[in-house]
């Protein structure tokens, strides 16, 4: 089944993925940061997310806003 990208005004993955790329840090690296603090994320997740096609759980929302060290107003920016 081919999976569909979650429709959505704002995406925050590609929010996620651009301040995360600007601060030239991997995709493995953030997903580290967040397991040391106890939030449940793996490197797939992170990709779906990214790429819009899964929904950011709101604990993980505020680890990756702290991991890279920016607001909830830039990863919630519109397009």
């Amino acid at each position: 089944m081919e999976e569909q990208k979650i429709k959505q005004d704002i995406c925050i993955g590609a929010n996620i993925r651009r301040i995360r790329i600007a601060q030239g840090m991997k995709q493995t690296e953030l997903v580290g940061r967040l397991q040391l603090e106890g939030i449940a994320m793996t490197r797939e997740s992170l990709v779906k997310i990214e790429g819009g096609r899964q929904h950011i759980q709101a604990t993980q929302l505020r680890g990756i806003r702290d991991a890279l060290k920016t607001s909830y107003d830039e990863l919630l920016k519109e397009d």
